[in-house]
């Protein structure tokens, strides 16, 4: 099979599209048994009666195999979807358990994920070599996550000149609008001789309290990750006093683990029932002053204690002046699942509900700190 086309949709339909695409040799094979390893092993393909036998199957490949086979012939975006359904779709909980497997993976946040889930499976060595993971992805989110903080807490453009050149404050309208009459049109060009970079206005800091309280139930890890990462982001910032406390139906400070957002995650014990109010009983302890106080309550809203008294807790912290934010995600997507009836009851007694990323976050305090 020679047509790109024809073997993708082979790829994708498995033999049982053999009949009218024809088959497939050399690497398209390969492909085509990697695949079947995993997706062939879905239940819903046995119940529609549908068998989608690649060639080699996956009682004839390791995990230490099939990840070698996938990174030799797949695209690193392909291979990362792949990793995830492995882990998050199967179940196959080896990919993070298996030191052979765990020092030829390529770290990703799926992976990360799926160390955080099964971590209590595994023994010291096999940990060790899954905290090395655990760091790479969280380095990584930090570099992308710190850049927006900076950016949020440096202060808006203003409308002076600046003499400082930085990338970040190029005035590209003002550079242009000056330089037109250096316009070639022979070449659809402008050649700059004087480029204009904009000022930035210095904000007025003033101390507040941000007290992230995180949902520790399985649904909510993404958020948990980026609580951390967020938290440590924003600890020693000026103008920042930064909580982190934990939640499930107790109650964890993890305020002292805030600089090293590794030691925080391997400290995470997901699932449990959750108790919402106890947490922001909890968060309203640690109030110094209600009116520079934001208390950001990352959750799904589906309160295993007392409704009543959460939406009791939230509305006397809203009367003293604090600002509560009810996030049901805080992610890079942030596309929430959570409990809507809950959450409009907080809203009510003046909450701020929704789903933000975490540079969004960052915005938001950036804002009431700079007042």
């Amino acid at each position: 099979m020679t047509d790109v086309s024809l073997e993708r949709w082979r790829l994708i339909l498995g033999a049982p599209a053999g009949g009218c695409l024809g088959s497939l040799s050399g690497a398209g094979a390969q492909r085509d048994a990697a695949l079947d390893w995993l997706y062939g092993r879905d239940d819903e393909l046995a119940r529609r009666d549908i068998r989608r036998d690649g060639g080699s199957g996956p009682s004839q490949l390791t995990t230490v195999d099939w990840l070698d086979d996938i990174t030799r012939l797949f695209p690193k975006e392909t291979v990362e979807r792949l990793q995830q359904d492995a882990v998050e779709r199967y179940q196959i909980d080896d990919i993070v358990t298996d030191p052979g497997v765990l020092e030829r993976i390529e770290p990703n946040p799926a992976l990360l994920r799926a160390v955080l889930r099964t971590k209590h499976l595994m023994n010291p060595e096999v940990l060790r070599l899954a905290r090395r993971l655990v760091e790479a992805v969280v380095r990584d989110l930090m570099r992308r996550l710190a850049t927006e903080v900076r950016q949020s807490f440096s202060g808006a453009r203003s409308r002076r000149a600046s003499r400082f050149r930085q990338a970040r404050d190029f005035d590209a309208r003002r550079t242009i609008r000056a330089n037109l009459g250096n316009y070639r049109p022979d070449e659809r060009r402008i050649y700059v001789e004087t480029p204009y970079f904009a000022s930035r206005t210095q904000r007025q800091i003033n101390q507040w309290q941000v007290i992230l309280l995180v949902d520790q139930s399985g649904s909510m890890l993404s958020s948990v990750i980026h609580s951390a990462i967020t938290a440590a982001c924003l600890w020693g910032l000026p103008g920042v006093k930064t909580h982190l406390v934990a939640f499930d139906t107790e109650v964890v400070d993890l305020t002292s683990d805030v600089s090293d957002p590794v030691e925080l995650l391997m400290k995470t014990q997901l699932g449990g029932g959750t108790d919402i109010a106890r947490a922001v009983r909890y968060a309203a302890q640690l109030v110094e002053q209600p009116r520079r106080t934001i208390v950001a309550v990352v959750s799904d809203f589906f309160e295993g204690g007392s409704e009543a008294g959460l939406v009791r807790a939230v509305r006397e912290l809203v009367e003293e002046g604090s600002i509560v934010l009810g996030l049901a995600a805080l992610d890079e997507n942030a596309d929430p699942a959570y409990d809507r009836a809950c959450a409009q009851k907080l809203a009510n007694v003046g909450a701020w509900v929704g789903a933000m990323t975490p540079g969004e976050l960052a915005s938001f305090i950036a804002e009431r700190v700079g007042r």
